[in-house]
């Protein structure tokens, strides 16, 4: 029984690298020539919260910071600033994970939409701070407002496409024994 309960977890977590993995990968694509108007979402941003809050097993902190970590050195931002950043908000969220769980979908929404500016208000103070450059806040604030409405499309993507689901309260309790 342990020994699926560990499969579960690698699998998990190798699906989980894989898809921040194209997320990245799309990204780094030049699929624009010329000015772009608008900010896209953080689709990994979405990706690491929906799957956090509901299967916190399976992503490990140093995982996380780790694939932060790499996009942070292939996107050219400061490197480790949104990568300490995001493992800190991502481990207030699998702080509060179980007192989330019952709760209604909107209520998460809102909870991750209120941590994500939050986390996004704090890169762009500790980049005021050490005098780095700032992207217009007209951009940042774009780019807030596009990854809130991207969160539910990701949340229905990885229900759909991953089979990714909220776990039940015994199988929280099973996670608790098999550590």
């Amino acid at each position: 029984m342990i020994e699926n309960v560990r499969r579960q977890v690698l699998l998990g977590a190798g699906l989980f690298i894989l898809c921040q993995a194209l997320i990245l990968f799309a990204r780094l694509l030049p699929l624009w020539t010329g000015h772009i108007g608008r900010p896209g979402p953080d689709l990994a941003l979405c990706l690491l919260f929906v799957w956090l809050l509901r299967r916190p097993d399976q992503l490990a902190a140093p995982m996380i910071a780790g694939l932060f970590l790499l996009e942070d050195v292939l996107l050219l931002r400061p490197p480790g600033l949104w990568a300490a950043i995001v493992l800190i908000g991502s481990e207030f969220a699998r702080s509060r994970e179980n007192r989330w769980r019952d709760q209604p979908f909107m209520i998460e929404w809102l909870r991750v939409s209120i941590l994500m500016g939050v986390m996004m208000l704090g890169y762009r103070m500790v980049q005021f701070l050490f005098l780095l450059p700032v992207p217009a806040f007209g951009n940042v604030l774009l780019q807030y407002i596009s990854t809130v409405g991207f969160y539910p499309l990701v949340v229905l993507a990885a229900r759909w496409l991953i089979g990714l689901r909220r776990i039940s309260p015994a199988e929280a309790e099973m996670m608790r024994y098999s550590r």
